[in-house]
């Protein structure tokens, strides 16, 4: 059976190691996700757009906030609803 201390310095170390692997956000604690690399995720997303430059912003923007860029160069927004729900202040669609 463990001692009391040994369980106590356990409980402190695994209280640690949580702590390392959340972040906080809004007053809230969260897991900290993988990154994506949305330079090359927004690149692919962006390449048959009219307006390159302004899509890439865009979605760079959107990739940052959401860590999330749908797949392919349009539309599949269901795979990502952070993305496909964020609005300028026009209330139009942010991310291509």
């Amino acid at each position: 059976m463990a001692k009391p201390k040994t369980t106590l310095l356990f409980a402190i170390l695994f209280f640690a190691l949580i702590m390392e692997m959340e972040i906080h956000v809004g007053g809230r604690f969260m897991v900290q996700a993988q990154k994506i690399d949305c330079g090359s995720k927004c690149e692919y997303r962006c390449s048959k757009a009219s307006r390159h430059k302004m899509c890439i912003r865009a979605c760079n923007t959107c990739c940052e906030r959401c860590n999330c860029v749908p797949p392919g160069t349009s539309g599949n927004e269901d795979v990502c609803p952070c993305y496909a729900n964020m609005t300028t202040h026009g209330g139009r669609h942010k991310c291509p």
